[in-house]
């Protein structure tokens, strides 16, 4: 893989877009947490939103999907989203359960990314389910930054909402990774049967 990251597939206009949103996360927390300016934080937040959808398109309609892309977009979709659940656990005492299962769900996405690079030597593009996970919690975190004051009982429907979407996402992506390293394990199989059979042979 070290060989496909080149400067070409690094210095791209969907990769900028990923480092600006990385550069976005600071001023996120700043505007929320120290200066309570609440509205401006959503924009910012919709304005990182944006660039993220942007960045898939742009990459897929001008064939810009590099390895790289692939590992810095969802680096920069994780990290703004664990930052943004971190700065409402104060607020919302469920988010501290949402941080759990967040932390469980990416540090799979890890594992079996970094095992399926090992035997493979590909890098997965993001599922539908994941993306979907993304939007709901891109909502929802929207939602309780513009709306403060909502009633716990609503609050808290968003946030099971937001929650249920994740073990979705971390059910699906366990099937998929399963597969696989099903179809790796037989592959392997294969292989030294064929060996065997070639000794045999000669």
């Amino acid at each position: 893989m070290r060989n496909r990251l080149k400067k070409r597939d690094i210095l791209t206009i969907p990769n900028f877009l990923s480092f600006f949103r990385l550069l976005l996360i600071p001023v996120l927390v700043w505007l929320y947490c120290s200066q309570k300016k609440y509205n401006i934080a959503a924009f910012v937040i919709a304005i990182s939103a944006v660039t993220d959808i942007a960045d898939g398109k742009i990459a897929r309609k001008y064939n810009m999907v590099t390895d790289f892309g692939k590992i810095i977009d969802p680096i920069a979709d994780k990290l703004t989203q664990a930052s943004l659940i971190l700065c409402l656990i104060p607020k919302y005492r469920w988010m501290t359960a949402l941080v759990i299962l967040f932390v469980i769900k990416e540090g799979f996405m890890l594992m079996a990314g970094y095992m399926t690079l090992k035997l493979t030597d590909t890098v997965n593009s993001a599922k539908w389910h994941g993306k979907v996970s993304t939007v709901v919690l891109y909502t929802v975190i929207m939602i309780l930054v513009l709306f403060p004051r909502m009633p716990e009982t609503a609050t808290n429907i968003l946030i099971g909402l937001c929650g249920a979407a994740m073990i979705i996402s971390l059910m699906l992506y366990g099937r998929f990774y399963i597969g696989i390293f099903k179809n790796e394990s037989t592959r392997e199989k294969t292989k030294v049967s064929e060996i065997k059979c070639f000794k045999n042979e000669g």
